[in-house]
């Protein structure tokens, strides 16, 4: 079963300096909430008990903000604010939340391989940190993956379709449907030409993946900026093991620059309890304004 993950978190954040030149960018907020903390939310929704996050330079925060303060606890309880104690316990006792130091930072495949140890010789799940994904169901789209994984016990991929112009940002697969939004993939492509493309279906920040993708990694030569991607090594796994892809039902956030961040908590914000009324009504006067 899978009971692991690995949520890579140690990038620069170059996109949103200078806010980010001491705060990490999994730690900028949407609404009221780290971006992260809704990334381990979904770990932790889809049954996973057991979480690494890697992280870099400059990450301490996330250290701390997954850490009891026993202080502010205490004065929120004498305070009876009930509401807001809620809101800084939410990790459940059973769930365990680990971290590893990536020094140099050498890519995505190159952060999946500091969970080696952590691993072993299970399956596990990878999340982005620096992406939300909303799903439209009960399960969490981690969750969705797992359950294809149950059902093949072979890499799992989320999917989602995008125009043609904007395959060029993310790994790009080629295969056909099997069933029910899942695809036996045959071939992958790192961030191709729209005119190269073999589709528009591309890799979503979530990921199932067994053990055998670390030998997989030590195979794969560095690319681009010395980098080691993940995708190389996916597509050394292919050759000799069928791998799947899940077109997951929700809608991906992509927080990773400026103008999705901003939708992304004018979205979020909109369904807040406290302002989503409010912010409504402004949103509705503003766009009046500029007619």
């Amino acid at each position: 079963m899978v009971k692991k993950a690995v949520i890579p978190a140690a990038g620069y954040g170059t996109r949103f300096l200078p806010a980010t030149k001491s705060q990490p960018k999994e730690m900028l907020p949407v609404v009221d909430t780290p971006t992260i903390q809704y990334v381990v939310q979904e770990a932790i929704d889809s049954g996973l008990t057991d979480i690494l996050m890697v992280i870099g330079r400059g990450k301490r925060a996330i250290e701390e903000h997954f850490s009891r303060n026993l202080e502010l606890e205490l004065q929120l309880e004498a305070k009876k604010m009930t509401e807001e104690l809620a809101s800084i316990r939410t990790i459940p006792d059973n769930v365990r939340i680990h971290f590893v130091w990536q020094n140099e930072l050498r890519g995505l495949g190159d952060a999946i391989r500091h969970a080696q140890d952590h691993v072993g010789n299970e399956p596990f799940a990878v999340l982005l940190g620096d992406t939300i994904l909303e799903s439209h169901e009960q399960r969490p789209v981690t969750k969705q993956l797992i359950d294809v994984y149950n059902r093949y016990e072979e890499v799992v991929l989320a999917l989602e379709e995008v125009p043609l112009e904007k395959v060029s940002r993310y790994g790009v697969i080629s295969g056909h449907a099997i069933d029910d939004g899942t695809y036996l993939i045959k071939d992958l492509v790192e961030k191709p030409a729209a005119d190269e493309a073999p589709s528009n279906l591309v890799i979503a920040s979530r990921y199932i993946l067994p053990p055998e993708i670390f030998r997989a990694l030590e195979l794969t030569k560095p690319g681009k900026g010395g980098e080691i991607q993940l995708t190389d090594a996916l597509r050394i796994l292919l050759k000799d093991r069928a791998m799947y892809g899940q077109r997951f039902n929700g809608v991906r956030h992509d927080i990773g620059n400026k103008l999705d961040f901003l939708k992304t908590s004018i979205l979020f914000g909109l369904k807040h309890s406290d302002i989503g009324d409010d912010l409504k009504a402004w949103l509705i006067e503003l766009a009046a304004s500029l007619e």
